[in-house]
């Protein structure tokens, strides 16, 4: 093993991304299998979870898929069991998996405020609760929230999922104040990207001049695509990042420093 791969390589490692089908999620799961890491995908659809399982065994990498519905908070107990058949417990928790209603203050129900809500702030930490346990036991974990620019500023229709992504800042650093105390080798931290071409944000890709003042927005001039995640997952994933926790990282192309 060479200093590169002291500090970054994550083979031997397993890692769980929810949200692992589509967007942001399969783009994380993407990177760390690459990193070496054995990845379970968790989503709803069955195929796209396939597709993205073949398309890392099919580079040589390992890959397995848990098919749930993350709003489903009694199904976690089982999720958490399952995901550690497949190639033992998870060093590494992602939790992609989110809910943006785009929906004016008007039309949003209590239903909608509390499945936006469970789904992007109470899933994150109920899911890590349940493997905190192992990750302890093996002095090591990563847990990598998704936290959003909508943590820190308020959008149009965005009263949920502002709320829940400003709650997970908060949840980050208090998942890390909880549990990366006394040497436990746990961390805590979350990504906020900028814009991406996701399923969360496909609707505002449809203008393209939309999509042009987005960009405009940033430093450097455009909106993020999938490869821009790699290297920030894997560092917070690996070795390199032991000393960083309950922080958020914005990778957004600098849209959060003007």
């Amino acid at each position: 093993m060479g200093f590169l791969d002291d500090l970054f390589s994550l083979k031997g490692k397993v890692a769980l991304v929810t949200g692992a089908s589509s967007g942001i999620g399969r783009a994380m799961a993407m990177a760390l299998a690459r990193a070496g890491a054995a990845v379970v995908h968790v989503a709803r659809g069955e195929a796209a979870l396939k597709a993205a399982v073949a398309e890392v065994l099919a580079g040589g990498g390992q890959a397995a898929y848990a098919v749930g519905d993350l709003c489903r908070i009694e199904s976690l107990p089982e999720l958490a069991e399952t995901s550690r058949t497949f190639f033992g417990p998870p060093d590494i928790l992602v939790n992609a998996a989110g809910l943006n209603p785009r929906l004016s203050w008007p039309e949003v129900t209590p239903t909608i405020w509390h499945d936006t809500l469970m789904l992007n702030l109470g899933i994150p930490f109920f899911l890590a609760k349940r493997l905190i346990p192992d990750m302890q036991a093996k002095r090591f974990g990563r847990i990598i929230n998704i936290a959003s620019l909508q943590s820190v500023r308020a959008f149009p229709n965005g009263l949920p999922y502002g709320a829940s992504k400003g709650g997970l800042m908060q949840l980050t650093r208090s998942m890390a104040e909880a549990w990366s105390a006394e040497q436990s080798g746990i961390t805590c931290n979350a990504i906020a990207p900028g814009f991406f071409k996701t399923g969360l944000t496909a609707p505002l890709f449809k203008d393209q001049k939309v999509i042009d003042a987005l960009a405009r927005q940033t430093i450097i001039g455009r909106n993020g695509v999938p490869e821009d995640l790699d290297g920030l997952t894997v560092f917070l994933a690996s070795s390199a990042s032991g000393y960083i926790t309950g922080q958020i990282l914005f990778l957004d192309g600098g849209w959060s420093a003007k």
